[in-house]
This record gives structure tokens, sequence and C-alpha cells, in this order.
């Protein structure tokens, strides 16, 4: 308890709650047609790679939103670029509520979405922005653990669809909004660590290996949480027959381990660094993956969703305390190209458990195919750490004295 109120007194708590709840009920509505994906894809009688693609059309629309909104916030602010965001999704909520009625309305409701997934940079920059390089991993963590949105949606949109009707559900998310948006204005301040470097810098982030090894990390940790979190209604309905509202509940105990389990992910990486962390939550998202792929029972199959998802969220918040540490002045723009691509990355999972099911009557080689690819990137992981600890971070990916002490002399000048 004296160490959580130490972390508090070394920054601004109000702008990490602000945060929190921005990316939260962000999140909740980017995965909403997930959530609802039974009750779209019974209606409009969809088949197994429709589904998928339909699921993963809010993944790659907000992926693809979420590097310019992050280039944004440095231009005007991560407060400022927040609350234009939420701006628009209040309206694109509008539009799905009063005009979705066909697939094709569907999809493009689909892109829409996507602009609540662009938030993911400018949230966890905007909440650890007050904070210290030692404590940079548990604020993350914490804005970072908003992806809780997902169990909100799974557990809420069903029971609303059952009883209002799916197209409603974008009603209810409109008005959910304000929350959000009223925290944002009253209690968020901008951080005082925003660089001000000209766009030709910012972009740098692109071309540099370092960036592009934390996306393809990034892309098992938050790629298979978000494109699990999305397909698994829709695989407990199809694989197990359970109704709607129980795919949901199931879906809803994995993410709410993956949401939880996020902040200690970040804080034991404080400790022990996030390149040990993350080595050591790979094993367990491929074992888990193997595992899914024998297409085990239901009660066996959500146990084994619920490590998954622990694992994946654990690995998140590993992987953002190593970003401040990377990128300490122009965070907001390295996280949102590392989550643009992961997001990405995350489209992969329902589109490959779609054509699995539909091409070989069995979801088992879409899990086969996400369990290969992070035995690559574990590798790629352990081949990249041994430059990034004789440059930039301490041995097992902790913090440097160094970068701490520099902090707190840029925070004394007022230019961190």
């Amino acid at each position: 308890m004296t160490n959580f109120k130490t972390f508090l007194k070394a920054g601004h708590p109000p702008t990490l709650l602000a945060s929190f709840l921005y990316f939260d009920f962000c999140f909740a509505i980017w995965v909403l047609n997930g959530a609802m994906a039974p009750f779209i894809s019974e209606y409009f009688n969809l088949s197994p790679a429709q589904k998928g693609f339909m699921i993963s059309v809010p993944i790659m629309s907000g992926a693809l939103m979420r590097f310019p909104l992050g280039v944004l916030s440095q231009y005007i602010g991560r407060k400022n670029a927040a609350l234009v965001e939420m701006g628009f999704i209040f309206a694109a909520m509008c539009y799905g509520y009063f005009v979705v009625t066909t697939y094709s309305d569907v999809l493009a409701m689909g892109v829409l979405l996507g602009i609540a997934g662009a938030s993911f940079g400018v949230a966890l920059s905007l909440g650890s922005g007050w904070f210290p390089p030692q404590y940079k991993g548990l604020a993350m963590g914490i804005a970072g653990a908003g992806n809780s949105g997902t169990v909100l949606a799974v557990l809420f949109a069903p029971p609303l669809a059952t009883k209002y009707g799916w197209q409603n559900v974008y009603g209810f998310a409109a008005l959910t909004m304000l929350v959000p948006i009223l925290v944002m204005i009253f209690l968020a301040k901008e951080p005082p660590d925003r660089g001000h470097e000209k766009l030709s810098e910012l972009m740098k982030c692109l071309r540099e290996k370092d960036g592009w090894s934390f996306n393809l990390i990034y892309i098992i940790t938050f790629g298979g949480f978000i494109g699990l979190s999305n397909f698994l209604p829709t695989y407990f309905y199809d694989q197990f027959g359970v109704t709607k509202i129980q795919a949901g509940q199931l879906t809803m105990l994995a993410a709410v381990m993956g949401s939880g389990v996020r902040i200690l992910g970040g804080h034991v990486s404080d400790r022990i660094g996030g390149i040990n962390s993350l080595t050591a939550l790979f094993v367990v998202i491929i074992a888990m993956m193997f595992f899914g792929a024998t297409l085990p029972p239901l009660v066996t199959t959500t146990i084994m969703f619920m490590f998954c998802f622990a694992a994946l969220g654990a690995g998140n918040g590993s992987l953002f305390q190593l970003v401040p540490l990377r990128w300490p002045t122009t965070t907001a723009v390295a996280g949102s190209m590392i989550g643009e691509i992961g997001a990405l990355g995350g489209a992969f999972i329902p589109n490959a458990m779609g054509l699995s099911k539909q091409y070989t009557g069995t979801f088992a080689y879409g899990f086969l195919a996400f369990a290969v690819f992070a035995c690559l990137v574990l590798i790629m992981l352990r081949i990249a750490q041994r430059k990034w600890t004789r440059t930039w971070v301490g041995k097992g990916g902790k913090a440097l004295a160094a970068s701490e002490s520099q902090y707190s002399r840029r925070v004394a000048q007022g230019t961190a």
C-alpha cells in the first residue's frame, strides 16, 4: 500500500483515471460488432468466412487510425486529441442507431467502430506521461487495463441485443460515451513530457528496426487479445452450441483475465524487466494455442482461454513498459505506431479461424497458425534483446538509472 501511495504521489492520478475510462469505453465500442456477432450472423445468415471478415473490419480500421491520431496528439495535445476522437465516436454510434440495416451497413459501421480503436497510444501516453521511468510500466498497465472494455461489451451487448435488437445497442453505446468525455474535460491535465519534434522526426520510428521488432511482438500480445476477444463469442456459439448470451459470458471470463493482469504485467516488468517477462509469457501463449488446436471440451477450453488471455494481457503491459524507455519524448507516436501494426495483426485471427472452419470443417488450423507465428516472434525477441540491453535498456529490460535521473532533470526544467 505504501509503495502504491508513493506511485500515486509521483504522478497525476486524475489524469490516469481519465485515461483509463477513455480507453475502457472506447475499447468496449471497438469490439461491439464482435460481441454482437452471433446476432448479426444469424440475422444475415453469414458464412464462416463472412463472419470472420465482418469481425475483422473494426480491428483493421482501428489499427489504421491509430498512428494518425498519435501524430495529431503531438501537435494539439493528448487530452485534446482524446476529446476530438470521442466526439467522432459519439457521432458514429448515432449513425449506427439510425442508419444500419443491411450487411453492407454493418461493414461500414465496422469502419466507424475503428475510430474507437485508435485511442490506444494516446490513452497510454496520456495516463503515464506524469510518471517517472521507474513507474511507467505500472502507469501504462493501469491505463492499458482499459481493454477491460471488452468485458463491458460481451457482458452487456448480448442481453441488450436480445431484449431491444442488436441495432439499438449502438444507441445505448452513444449515451455511454458521455461519461469518459465529461471525466476527460474536468479531470485530465496534459502531461509535461510532450516533445516538440517535427513531423519528419516523429516518423523516424517507422524506419527503425526496434520499432518493427516491437510491432511483431505486439501482433502476438495485443493482436491475439483483440482478435480472440472479438472472435470468441462466435467460437463458443458455433463450436459448442451455447446461447448467444452464454457465449458473451464465457468470453467475459477470458477477457477479464487479460484486462486485470495487464496491470500486473506492467508492474512485474518494472521489477524484473519487460524482456524477461515477455519471454516467459510467450511460452505460455504458445503452449495454450497448441493446446487449443486439439479443440478440448467447453470447460477445458474456457479455462485454457483464461490462462491464454492472462498471458496476452500481461504481455501487453510488459511490452509497454519498454516503449517509453525506448522513445521517451515521442511515446504517443511510437505507441500508436506499434498499436497500429499490432491491431492489424489482430485481424489475422478472425479471418484465419473463419477460413479454417469453412475450408477444413474445423477451427484447429487457425490456432496452429497463430502458435507457429508466436514461436517465430519469440525467437526474434531473444535475438533483438542482445542489442537492446547494450544500448537503451538494462539487463532483462529494466529501466536504466540514468534515464530516471534524466527524466527528473527534464521535469524540473519543464521540458519533460
